[in-house]
């Protein structure tokens, strides 16, 4: 299909509208589906899987990853029963399957939608699950509940036909998180709650950042000056979606997200705009640092909760990956030793809430023997992939074996307590988030001495959300997949070698240049103990966070 079709095609039928056709194609068969129709099952989560041959992935919508025992035990019955016994939990806080027929898709859709699940508006030039902290409501720290706000913007928006053909996707957050973990510098339009005094009192509202989004040309969102309360929330989010639905950019699908409108207008005529389409104007907005420090952006371990008594756990699932036999154990241990809550991160992790003190060892033990764990090395809480080749159409390369191998390796070479995230991507469209990882791999294809062709990556270096937010420099490029654990290896321990006291890894990056970085790497070693291939040379450099 090529991409100037894609808006004739919307168009010509919403993507709402394809329900019907779904069905009938389910009772028909794979060959009788109209291929404009591959795009709009999009709007119903569903995307072809490579190699294109009769199966389908599908994306469950978790509003702010929230979610009972009941529906994940659903979400485990259909990876047991339709989907060859596999979920990942993503970086939007939902669950998508792969190895779905047209024949299976209306039953499992019905399944989730019995359960209060959906598909819809999962992909698609729509909005998509909205992210929010997964301890919200939990978190003794948060500055505000946003749980009630995240389910009114999803309520108004799902389904609703006057925001179903954007000129593009469309990611949103709403937290009120007090380190940020739901990313809003790289949302389209991330709102954050924020504190300003009134009197002897503090006054708690949002501030608003919009045009922010990573894939191959990445951007931060700008702060727009607005304050805005809780009950405006709504009414913000609609207004902001009219803007990008009447002005953004349909020419190129690559030109077509927000952040490339809020780029050419600014923050100011942004705001303008805003105020137009709400028909108010909001107040100016306040000063609220953004984080600081070395802290990894989510929460998981164990955390005594705000609710006397209470304690959540959160654990790590390396690249988020878990069968049918876990999930069931997942919502069974929710159900035993909490309250049947369970919530998904962005960063591909659950958490388990609302479990009481005296409870907590024999919930521990139930998660160990279901595989989970907490108590696990930086290398393996702070590691993200994309589903790589084996089921996208547009990966270069394997990912999630990949990523279990180089933090297996590190783990086993290097004695590490500091955060330290490794972000990994099939190929630049970055759903892996490559770009703000301390080290970010982008998939690519490297030629051997003797021609032949093998899966490699990019290592980019440097990314970080917060106050000193960047994003990664390119270092290295086309180092063959097999010696990427290697160069990892000899840069830490670099690092360890040749840090000032007291200096992060992303400050170290900054303070070296692209050929130093790239000495560190320690390729030319690793050519000289395989010579069948040569390392080219680093990328020249450039300032930090300019690329």
């Amino acid at each position: 299909m090529a991409k100037a079709d894609v808006e004739a095609i919307k168009k010509a039928k919403d993507g709402l509208d394809v329900w019907p056709d779904i069905l009938r194609y389910a009772r028909e068969g794979y060959q009788s589906i109209d291929p404009d129709d591959f795009l709009r099952m999009r709007w119903y989560g569903i995307y072809q899987q490579k190699p294109n041959e009769g199966h389908f992935m599908l994306r469950v919508r978790i509003p702010g990853g929230v979610m009972n025992s009941v529906q994940l035990r659903t979400v485990a019955e259909i990876a047991r029963d339709y989907a060859n016994d596999l979920a990942d939990v993503t970086t939007r806080q939902n669950f998508q399957y792969h190895w779905l027929t047209i024949e299976t898709l209306p039953i499992v859709i019905e399944k989730l939608r019995a359960v209060g699940l959906s598909t819809t508006g999962a992909c698609g030039d729509i909005m998509r699950n909205i992210c929010s902290c997964p301890v919200a409501g939990l978190d003794p720290d948060e500055l505000y509940d946003t749980r009630p706000i995240v389910q009114e913007v999803t309520r108004y928006f799902l389904g609703n036909k006057e925001f179903s053909d954007l000129p593009r996707k469309y990611k949103v957050s709403i937290s009120g998180c007090p380190i940020h973990c739901n990313q809003p510098e790289i949302n389209d339009l991330g709102i954050q709650a924020v504190r300003r005094r009134r009197g002897s009192t503090w006054e708690v509202g949002f501030q608003v950042r919009v045009g922010g989004g990573l894939s191959t040309q990445p951007r931060f969102a700008q702060k727009l000056d607005v304050f805005i309360r809780p009950e405006q929330v709504l009414d913000v989010v609609r207004a902001v979606t009219e803007i990008f639905r009447d002005y953004g950019y349909r020419q190129r699908r690559n030109h077509a997200r927000l952040k490339f409108l809020v780029a050419d207008w600014g923050a100011e005529k942004f705001r303008e705009v805003l105020i137009q389409h709400l028909g108010w104007t909001p107040e100016p907005a306040v000063f609220w640092p953004d984080p600081t420090g070395k802290r990894q952006q989510d929460h998981l371990g164990l955390h005594r909760q705000k609710q006397d008594g209470l304690y959540w756990i959160g654990v790590s699932i390396l690249t988020g990956r878990v069968n049918s036999q876990q999930l069931f154990a997942a919502a069974d241990i929710a159900e035993r030793y909490g309250n049947g809550d369970i919530r998904a991160t962005n960063q591909q992790n659950l958490l388990f809430p609302n479990i009481a003190e005296a409870h907590l060892h024999d919930a521990q033990r139930a998660l160990r023997d279901a595989g989970f764990e907490w108590e696990v090395s930086e290398f393996h809480r702070g590691a993200v992939c994309c589903t790589g080749n084996e089921f996208c159409n547009l990966a270069i390369t394997e990912t999630k074996g990949r990523l279990r191998e180089i933090v297996t390796h590190l783990e086993s070479q290097l004695l590490w307590d500091e955060p330290i995230r490794i972000h990994l991507n099939g190929c630049p469209n970055s759903c892996g988030q490559h770009h703000i990882g301390d080290i970010g791999l982008q998939g690519c294809l490297a030629r051997l001495n003797d021609g032949t062709q093998v899966e490699a990556y990019d290592i980019c270096l440097g990314g970080r959300l917060g106050a000193d937010a960047r994003f990664v420099r390119p270092i290295q490029r086309k180092v063959p997949a097999d010696r990427i654990k290697f160069a990892l290896e000899n840069l830490l321990r670099a690092y360890h070698a040749h840090r000032h006291n007291g200096e992060t890894f992303g400050q170290f990056v900054d303070r070296h240049s692209n050929e130093q970085l790239g000495e560190f790497l320690g390729l030319h070693l690793l050519a000289q103990d395989d010579p069948t291939w040569t390392p080219p040379p680093p990328r020249a450099h450039a300032p930090a966070g300019v690329e």
